[in-house]
């Protein structure tokens, strides 16, 4: 059986079936789209097909090399498994519900989730701009909400003990830098001597290091905010400067065994350092020092907990950080905040008692 329809532009679509009532289901959701201006998208154009297109075409242009990684990931184990196969034009919004709810019961966390409802709904939005759908359906369905992680900063007598604890190991300055200026551990392995100026007293985060497709790679920082310019304290100054001498000291010994990155941490042959292995030997040296087991992004947090506590204003805070706005230090930090708050009461009081 065959039925035959016109499409807007005078274009003939046939629709085939094994019986009569077939071929009319076919046609009265033929119908059907065509009244809504949904685009008459071959049934063989899948999710599947058109999600790899889009990742290739629209998003490894645009993100970064790391992110479009997790893209990939999110797309070949979860999307295309669940709901490739599904016609691009026929996906509804209880197909993307039913996704999200069966993830979550095998396991997924509300938070991979929520990255796997972005991927969707960013591939979707751009099948709306390429009129291959009439509407992105990811944005009609409730997300489950990942409940936020308690951040645990270290206390100021946690943080001196830790720069006691790395005091003359080889990568003290490491350590130091990241938690006297906040920065994010790629930023810090990416750090150039070029980008330091131990005599001004600064330093520019311009670069961050990354592992893409087994080769390391100096990548643009995480955003437009991230590239900015910090004043060093004495004490991040002082563990540079010692380990600047001692670099020299390892490339005198490497001889042309030294790979000339212009890192300002690296191996003892001047190579970039696996931040794998930066994480593992940091919480060997908290176990060591008896202190909690801390993520290295931690002292991230330590830093901007302790100029919080200082009472430094969070807008510094954020330019510290390179946050893109300031809502997001405010929301991070809000439990570091009280300090700060209490200050603000204890004057208005001064001022009411005169």
């Amino acid at each position: 059986w065959a039925a035959a329809l016109t499409l807007p532009g005078g274009k003939r679509r046939t629709l085939y079936g094994r019986t009569r009532q077939d071929v009319s289901s076919r046609l009265n959701a033929a119908l059907r789209d065509r009244d809504l201006g949904i685009p008459a998208t071959p049934q063989r154009n899948t999710v599947g097909q058109f999600i790899r297109v889009w990742l290739e075409d629209s998003a490894r242009p645009t993100i970064r090399p790391r992110t479009f990684e997790r893209y990939e990931g999110l797309v070949n184990n979860h999307i295309v498994p669940a709901i490739g196969s599904r016609p691009l034009n026929r996906l509804s919004p209880q197909d993307v519900q039913s996704l999200y709810t069966e993830k979550l019961r095998s396991g997924l966390s509300a938070r991979s989730v929520e990255h796997l409802h972005a991927v969707l709904r960013r591939a979707l939005g751009q099948a709306l701009k390429w009129g291959l759908v009439a509407r992105n359906v990811a944005t009609l369905v409730d997300v489950p909400r990942p409940s936020r992680k308690e951040i645990r900063p270290l206390s100021p007598d946690q943080a001196r003990l830790l720069l006691e604890t790395v005091r003359g190991i080889r990568l003290e300055a490491l350590y130091v830098v990241c938690l006297t200026v906040g920065l994010r551990q790629g930023e810090a392995l990416g750090l150039r001597w070029e980008d330091v100026d131990l005599d001004a007293g600064t330093l520019q985060v311009r670069h961050a290091l990354q592992r893409i497709d087994g080769a390391y790679q100096l990548v643009e920082p995480k955003t437009n905010r991230s590239r900015r310019t910090l004043a060093l304290p004495e004490t991040a100054i002082l563990a540079l400067s010692e380990h600047l001498t001692l670099q020299l000291d390892e490339k005198s010994q490497a001889g042309p065994l030294w790979e000339d990155w212009g890192l300002v941490f690296a191996t003892p042959y001047g190579k970039p350092l696996n931040r794998h292995t930066v994480t593992r030997d940091f919480q060997a040296l908290l176990e060591q020092a008896g202190l909690p087991r801390q993520r290295y992004h931690d002292l991230r947090h330590t830093c901007a907990s302790l100029l919080l506590a200082q009472n430094v204003q969070p807008r510094d805070v954020m330019e510290v950080l390179g946050h893109s706005q300031i809502s997001l230090t405010m929301n991070t930090y809000s439990h570091v905040m009280p300090p700060a708050l209490r200050n603000a009461a204890n004057r208005i009081d001064d001022i009411l008692a005169g």
